[in-house]
């Protein structure tokens, strides 16, 4: 690698043999604005291209999204309400019921009445739908690894807490509550 490189190879960063940026570089990058539209638009880049691995992952194995979302939230959580998948999934009621239909016609889910509440319907997983979840989740997982292997374990529960931690403070403002 020539000095005039930006970047140098074999330097230790944080305790790793990693890269190491000339100064032009750093200052470069350490100009970068920290406002909220900026962790925004980073976020958003960020989310759109793990978006696109998601996708890729889930249609490469022969099923659409919102069928994926639905049958991963019964694997995850167990039986549900039409209403509570539809609001974990982040579907109209319209779109959740069009899934769910969708999804009982193939025999990957069945809905039975609610306990308690005569209007709803609770919807499980049939033993077809739970395989076919389980093979469809473990691979998705190995394709969402890849997408997330530039970060270290460590990084990515530090990554997790952060986006956590960002989430709560934005929802609670959303509600009414006011935190600087």
């Amino acid at each position: 690698m020539s000095r005039s490189s930006n970047v140098r190879a074999t330097d230790l960063v944080d305790g790793r043999t990693g890269v190491r940026r000339s100064k032009k570089t750093a200052t470069r990058e350490g100009s970068a604005d920290g406002s909220g539209v900026h962790v925004w638009l980073v976020l958003m880049k960020a989310h759109r291209s793990l978006v696109r691995h998601a996708e890729q992952s889930i249609v490469s194995l022969d099923m659409c999204i919102s069928d994926f979302a639905v049958l991963e939230v019964l694997l995850h959580k167990g039986p549900q309400s039409v209403g509570e998948i539809g609001r974990r999934v982040d579907l109209t009621s319209g779109s959740i019921t069009t899934a769910i239909d969708r999804l009982e016609k193939r025999g990957f889910v069945a809905r039975a009445a609610h306990a308690s509440d005569r209007r709803a319907r609770v919807v499980d997983l049939t033993p077809d739908g739970r395989a076919l979840i389980t093979h469809v989740f473990a691979t998705h997982k190995q394709a969402m690894d890849r997408a997330a292997q530039g970060l270290s374990k460590a990084e990515r529960g530090t990554l997790i807490a952060l986006l956590k931690k960002l989430g709560t403070t934005a929802e609670h403002q959303l509600e009414g509550g006011r935190e600087s």
